[in-house]
């Protein structure tokens, strides 16, 4: 009867034969992002999705990118389940195909954004001062141009198409700002605590303080904004695409269906509703996850939180 009137972060942490608080604490994690079932949901059609993507030479027979004018914009049948577009091309290839592009431009641009966001925001809330002032300054500058003009313009200056390498590293180049200032007012709050203060005593280095004392404590926020990150950068490299500065037309990307495909909205309405609609279910799949991310890792739910990752 003692155990009944145990808290249950202490009854949790009781239970565990290993006495493993980290261990503990990621079981509390999915415990509380398996609340959200749209999540779950999302995250087995994201496994899905990408799944297809990876193995897509072994599902489908056709080249995404060869045409076969003999075929030229068939309705769905047995060989062709959505159809072939204005070039004879298998559309549901092109689908599959197209997710390996819309997702590596996704995962990698956001790996670019997240890097330079966390060391530039940290390194200015850690410095403080006048150095604080002036690097915020200049990410004021920046996000006071709306990104996807200035990708236009950059993309227009070059005077040609994106490849797949440029395309992640404009995207990632453009969408670090939002990140700085939300790990910089997260250091800035954790800097002071005691643990750092005895840190600073004992003569460790900036980097040091930095990098294994104050950070850990600030990348629940970061996680998540890298989740939603993956969604941005999908739906700009697709709107991208579809104004026609974006990736190589030859290149299979869910935006570059989009594109070709505008020209046969009325007559092969499946042309764009196909891409359209898969771009969108991944986008909302990414979203729903990233809301629950969000939850699972509030630091005010728990103590402790910051620990998970």
């Amino acid at each position: 009867m003692a155990t009944a009137n145990v808290p249950p972060l202490e009854d949790e942490l009781a239970t565990d034969p290993m006495g493993d608080v980290q261990t503990s604490g990621l079981r509390r994690f999915w415990r509380r992002f398996s609340r959200h079932k749209l999540a779950l949901i999302g995250l087995g059609i994201l496994v899905f999705l990408l799944l297809v993507a990876i193995f897509a030479p072994l599902l489908t027979p056709y080249s995404p990118t060869t045409p076969n004018l003999t075929q030229v914009l068939l309705p769905p049948s047995a060989a062709h389940p959505l159809g072939t577009d204005e070039l004879g091309r298998d559309v549901l290839a092109r689908l599959m195909y197209g997710g390996r592009i819309s997702f590596l431009v996704g995962f990698l641009s956001m790996v670019i954004a997240t890097s330079i966001g966390v060391v530039y925001g940290a390194t200015a809330g850690y410095l403080g001062g006048i150095w604080d002032r002036i690097m915020m300054r200049f990410v004021d500058l920046v996000m006071s141009f709306p990104a996807i003009f200035l990708l236009l313009i950059v993309l227009n200056l070059t005077g040609s198409n994106a490849s797949v390498g440029l395309m992640i590293l404009y995207l990632g180049l453009f969408g670090w700002t939002g990140l700085s200032r939300i790990v910089r007012s997260q250091v800035l709050s954790l800097k002071t605590n005691e643990y750092v203060e005895a840190a600073r005593a004992q003569g460790a280095s900036t980097r040091r303080i930095l990098f294994k004392h104050v950070l850990p404590g600030a990348m629940a926020p970061v996680w998540v904004s890298a989740a939603f990150g993956v969604a941005g950068a999908m739906l700009a490299e697709a709107s991208l695409d579809f104004l026609g500065f974006g990736l190589q037309p030859q290149i299979p990307s869910w935006g570059n269906m989009l594109d070709s495909a505008e020209s046969y909205i009325v007559t092969h309405p499946l042309l764009i509703l196909a891409p359209g609609i898969v771009i969108t279910i991944a986008v909302v799949a990414i979203n729903f996850v990233g809301d629950a991310l969000r939850d699972a890792l509030d630091p005010r739910s728990t103590a402790g939180m910051q620990r998970i990752g």
